[in-house]
Order: C-alpha cells, then sequence, then structure tokens
C-alpha cells in the first residue's frame, strides 16, 4: 500500500481526473515522484468500477482501492446490506473471507464485534485503511490463513462465521462445493464446534439441490437477484437444526424487495392451472425460477400457466406486485402461421422451451434486436408451438 495516493494533492488530482480513462493516465508521466501512473490508474480504475456498485466507497474521501479482482469479487452493497439483516445484534462475526470489506462493513453495523479475516496481506492493509476513513471502530483484522485462525479459536466463542469460498482454484473456476476453496463441506464440525450459525455465500451457478444434501443443518437458502442478475446463493446453517429448509427468492430491484418463501416439499404439492395466453403474460425473476419456486408462484399470484415446462403465466387481471417482467399480450398465434403473419421488424425475441435459440429465430425471420414490441417464441400447454406478440408494462 503506497501512503503517499492519500496525500491531499494526489486525492485532488484523483477527483480532478474521475472521468478520465485510466488507460491514459497509465501512459502519461505520473505527475508525482513518489506515485506512480500505473498507481494512479489502478485508483481512478477502482473508483470509476464500482461507482454503481460501492457507491459509499466510491463518494468517500481517502478511499484506496485495490486491484480490480478484488473489486470484481467483493458484494454490492445492496446484497450486503440484506446480509446483514440476517445476523442478531450484539453478536461476534467471523468473515472467514473478508476479502475488499464489503460484508465486513455492513456486519459491523449490527454485530458488536467482526473479524476480518483476509490472507493476502496487502488487501487487509487496505482494507483496515479504509474502515478509518468511513469510522468503523469494532473489526479486527487478521492477516492469516482463516482455517488455521479458526482452529485456534475457543469452542463456541463465536455468534456466526460467514464464509465465501473462492470458486477459482488455479485459473479454472470450479462448482462444487468440494472443488472451491476453502472445502466447507470438509470443515463442518471444525465450524460447528466454534459457532452456532454459519452463512455461506455459494455460485450463483451451484445447484441448490445437491448443496443441501453436502451442508449440515441448513434452516435458510436465500436466493438474491439484482435487476434480474442473480448475485448470491446463500446458505444459513443452524447447529442442531432439523427440518425442511426455507428457500427465500429475493427480488432486489429499483429501490424495492420482494421475496417469496416456500419449501421444496410445498412446491412439489402445488398445482396449476393451464390455460393459453390471456391478458397479460408474466415473465417471472430469475431469483424465482433459480429458487425453482415454478408453481408455487403461480399459486401464490392466481395466475395461470401456458406449459408445464413453460415458466410462463397468464392471467386476465393485471397482478402488479407479480416478481418479474409483465406484458400486455397483443396477439396469439402458431408457430406454422408466424410467416404470414404481420409481425415486427424489430423487437425482442424471447424463446423459452422452444427448439431454436433467439439469435436463429432472429436471423431465420429478419427481426433486428430491440424496439417496444416482444415476441415469445414457446410452446402451449396443448404442446403446440406459438408466438406470443406484447408489449412490456413498466
Amino acid at each position: 500500500m503506497n501512503y503517499n495516493i492519500l496525500q491531499k494533492e494526489v486525492q485532488q488530482f484523483l477527483q480532478d481526473n474521475s472521468k478520465v480513462s485510466p488507460s491514459a493516465i497509465a501512459l502519461k508521466k505520473s505527475p508525482f515522484v513518489a506515485v506512480s501512473s500505473a498507481e494512479l490508474a489502478t485508483q481512478l480504475d477502482g473508483r470509476q468500477r464500482i461507482a454503481r456498485k460501492l457507491p459509499k466507497w466510491a463518494n468517500t474521501p481517502g478511499i484506496y482501492f485495490p486491484e480490480k479482482l478484488n473489486l470484481e469479487q467483493s458484494s454490492s452493497e445492496q446484497t450486503a446490506a440484506f446480509k446483514c439483516r440476517l445476523i442478531k445484534p450484539d453478536t461476534a462475526l467471523l468473515d472467514m473471507t473478508g476479502g475488499f470489506g464489503i460484508d465486513s462493513y455492513f456486519f459491523a453495523s449490527n454485530a458488536r464485534q467482526v473479524t476480518h479475516c483476509e490472507i493476502n496481506t496487502a488487501l487487509s492493509e487496505i482494507v483496515q485503511h479504509n474502515f478509518q476513513t468511513l469510522a468503523v471502530n469494532n473489526v479486527k483484522f487478521v492477516a492469516t490463513d482463516a482455517v488455521a485462525y479458526l482452529e485456534q479459536q475457543p469452542d463456541n466463542s463465536l455468534d456466526y462465521i460467514y464464509i465465501d469460498p473462492s470458486r477459482r482454484v488455479n485459473t479454472r473456476k470450479v462448482f462444487l462445493l468440494t472443488d472451491c476453496e476453502p472445502n466447507i463441506a470438509d470443515l463442518q464440525t471444525l465450524f460447528f464446534t466454534k459457532a452456532n450459525t454459519i452463512i455461506s455465500k455459494i455460485a450463483p451457478l451451484m445447484d441448490i439441490s445437491t448443496a443441501l444434501t453436502t451442508l449440515q443443518y441448513v434452516k435458510d437458502v436465500y436466493v438474491i437477484s439484482v435487476d434480474n442478475d442473480c448475485k448470491e446463493l446463500l446458505f444459513v446453517q443452524e447447529k442442531g437444526f432439523e427440518g425442511e429448509p426455507e428457500i427465500h427468492s429475493i427480488r432486489l430491484f429499483q429501490g424495492t424487495e420482494q421475496e417469496l418463501t416456500f419449501t421444496y416439499q410445498q412446491e412439489r404439492q402445488e398445482t396449476n392451472n393451464y390455460s393459453t395466453a390471456l391478458t397479460y403474460l408474466y415473465d417471472p425473476d430469475v431469483a424465482v425460477t433459480k429458487a425453482g419456486a415454478f408453481k408455487t408462484v403461480g399459486k401464490q399470484y392466481q395466475l395461470q400457466k401456458l406449459h408445464s415446462s413453460t415458466h410462463l403465466y397468464t392471467s386476465t387481471e393485471l397482478e402488479a406486485s407479480f416478481p418479474g417482467r409483465i406484458f400486455s399480450v397483443t396477439k396469439v398465434l402458431p408457430y406454422a402461421a408466424f410467416k404470414k403473419a404481420d409481425y415486427p421488424k424489430q423487437a425482442n425475441i424471447i424463446a423459452k422451451n422452444f427448439p431454436d435459440k433467439p439469435e436463429e429465430l432472429r436471423k431465420r425471420w429478419k427481426i433486428k434486436d430491440g424496439g417496444e414490441q416482444f415476441l415469445f417464441f414457446t410452446q402451449d400447454h396443448d404442446n403446440n408451438y406459438i408466438v406470443i406478440m406484447a408489449s412490456r408494462l413498466h
């Protein structure tokens, strides 16, 4: 960490050049003897990269930014603020994979004591400086191997352990819990010797059912999306818990939050009614589909489904609180009749439970991407291929 970057004149330079391309700064001679052009570019890149993801960090003077990989791997403020609500006040938490410290920061606003453990000593130093700048004083910083540190702690000394195991091992992406580092599947006994509750952040692509067979005492699973992009899977394990875990689909969208809670047993027992496309068409948020609430969402919002394998829903009356995109249906026609139909030459194409991909359909029918119209290529409840023309409700 180059503390010369924190000097007033350097910080002013970064502020004055906040909109300049970092690569352009890197190619110029640095105006400062003790700060290189590459270091200035790294700081500018960090500010620009997190402007939307971490606005508090981007807008706080004196924040020091690490390499871009550390920023890319960090939680967003939105998801970290949500996770903070999962812990009780006046508790002790160990963040075993501290990183850039976003989760630790928000946990610290609720917990009595947070330990930020980060094996990268340079990154640990940066985060410690940033927390001083952000006036956070109930976080302990430990720059060491987290498993070794945890083994040294007294039994039952923690209320929570939070861990975000690395899904990149030797530059290779991995998708199984047992392949991540650290291997949280093998650490279950150690975890529950030291803490009562474990919160694990798992890769969004990971299969929930497989993780449930691997992890002990899972009480809650949270599937969190931000603007229809699945960002996090959280598994909350409570020592001694017996029973079926609750699945929570959490949709964070344009400053609002929607939650759909169910169990897989309830999902299996639910039934859906089927219908052709009616006045309104509903496309569920990725948090709903990743959670597997295919029948639950239809039942809760009293919607009918197009097909058992087509996760699109429909109704005559508008259900404005539906967790996903809502469309007004203009026309429904058999796919065989599409060629002769008066279809738009520019539209957004969505293919669900359909043999062809959107790019193939776009090329075949010479339809430009974008515009206000949507074309859904899908199947109805009689297994017929259909096209639904619709416009989105905002």
